[in-house]
């Protein structure tokens, strides 16, 4: 990876990090392509069985470059928010649809883009200093980068609502109130905890849960009898794996299980 982007392999635990700290790590074109990367890669490597993703320095991401933005519309060549569908798009696709548990570790403020990369994670713990800011209404823009379908799954459609059309500020209190997030910790504590439930998630059922996320995605917009199909069809591939052999065994004889992901 670039040093704008980092990546790390501990223990089965990826660490993604946005390593633009002057810039609040503000996402660039260069930034958004080497972060598409950082997630296919955490896809695809086998010895990747969680993930945590997080932000170097004060600041977790401030969303889009602006000044880069500004530039391009300066310039006038091309759509300036074809970003959308080239880059944001396949990066929540990339978070949401990833067969292991991703961890978000909210050190700062998540303003637009970024906040809604917090969103498209699997759990969240914030650091006391954290914020959320769902930013684009103020420079004249809609939702964006899954913001529309994550919030409203998390808070409710009214306070999805309040958040993106007014667009103020929400500090770490306040989202553990709303559900944004999972947990508050200090700010000194924020990596070692976020780690800490990355390690447990990786020790754990991983194709299973992968096929929690699955099922929970599927039945965000299908009806129940379409959804008890799909919980059918994942559970059937659920059942032909080794952890789930040797945690049944495990259970009845009363003994330790290690789960292999597979």
């Amino acid at each position: 990876m670039s040093d704008e982007v980092l990546f790390e392999l501990s223990g089965g635990v990826a660490t993604i990090t946005l390593n633009r700290p002057d810039a609040m790590n503000a996402l660039s074109v260069g930034m958004k392509e080497q972060l598409i990367d950082a997630i296919g890669r955490s896809r695809d490597d086998g010895e990747v069985r969680a993930l945590v993703l997080t932000g170097a320095g004060r600041g977790f991401c401030a969303g889009q470059d602006l000044r880069e933005h500004a530039d391009t519309l300066r310039d006038g060549g091309g759509s300036t928010l074809d970003t959308v569908r080239a880059h944001y798009n396949p990066i929540i696709l990339g978070l949401t649809a990833m067969p292991k548990p991703v961890v978000a570790a909210v050190n700062g403020m998540a303003a637009g883009a970024g906040a809604a990369l917090a969103l498209a994670c699997d759990f969240r713990i914030a650091a006391e200093t954290a914020g959320f800011l769902m930013a684009f209404a103020k420079v004249g823009l809609g939702g964006d980068s899954g913001a529309t379908w994550t919030l409203p799954r998390l808070v409710g459609r009214a306070a999805a609502t309040e958040l993106l059309m007014l667009a103020e500020p929400v500090g770490a209190a306040r989202a553990l109130e709303l559900g944004l997030v999972n947990e508050i910790v200090p700010r000194a504590a924020l990596a070692e905890r976020s780690h800490l439930l990355a390690s447990l998630l990786a020790a754990g059922p991983t194709v299973a849960y992968g096929a929690i996320k699955d099922a929970l995605a599927f039945a965000a917009d299908h009806s129940l009898a379409e959804s008890l199909e799909r919980e059918a069809d994942l559970q059937a591939m659920c059942g032909m794996t080794e952890d789930h052999r040797a945690s049944t065994l495990a259970f009845l004889e009363k003994t330790p299980v290690t789960f292999v992901g597979r």
